[in-house]
């Protein structure tokens, strides 16, 4: 008996298939939440069981993809054709940029440093959530799904294509005088 409920507990099965998993809380609201928490970090599992590839976190990735981006628009891409690509790596910038303040840092210094860094070959640095500063995420311990990386990326590019189209088939209509 848990509470006011009585359970039946089968343990020691041999071969398994299947679990239970009993969640309890002192109200409806709380337990709401623990199933939302428990939901997200069974479909972390998930997706780092089949797809098992992991990316530093803490916006380490982003500030790589951001870096990368903004020396291919430098030297290979000419002229006006390099704009989008800078627009990108500057927006990517926002991930690290929103953890360093929220972390109390310098945001400023710290971008630049961690530009130094990805620019130097050191692609596994990101910020410290909690102090603000640099830290590199192989000793710090923060990975992130590959998966949910991908999908993240896809869907801002999307969204940001999106936005595009209906900018300019509002800007192209004509306004009647």
């Amino acid at each position: 008996k848990i509470g006011d409920e009585y359970f039946s507990f089968l343990t020691e099965c041999k071969d398994p298939k299947a679990c239970t998993i009993l969640l309890r809380g002192p109200g409806k609201d709380t337990l709401n939440e623990i199933d939302r928490n428990l939901q997200d970090a069974m479909c972390v599992a998930r997706n780092v069981l089949f797809n098992p590839y992991l990316c530093p976190g803490g916006g380490a990735t982003e500030m790589a993809l951001s870096v990368q981006l903004a020396q291919r628009a430098k030297s290979d891409i000419p002229g006006v054709e390099q704009w989008p690509y800078a627009g990108v790596a500057e927006a990517l910038e926002v991930i690290p940029r929103t953890l360093i303040q929220n972390g109390g840092g310098n945001a400023m210094r710290t971008l630049t440093d961690l530009r130094a860094k990805h620019a130097s070959g050191l692609t596994t640095w990101g910020v410290d959530g909690e102090k603000g500063v640099p830290v590199d995420m192989n000793d710090y311990g923060v990975w992130e799904p590959l998966a949910v990386k991908l999908q993240t990326i896809k869907t801002a590019i999307d969204s940001a294509s999106l936005l595009l189209r209906v900018d300019d088939i509002v800007s192209g209509t004509s306004k009647k005088q």
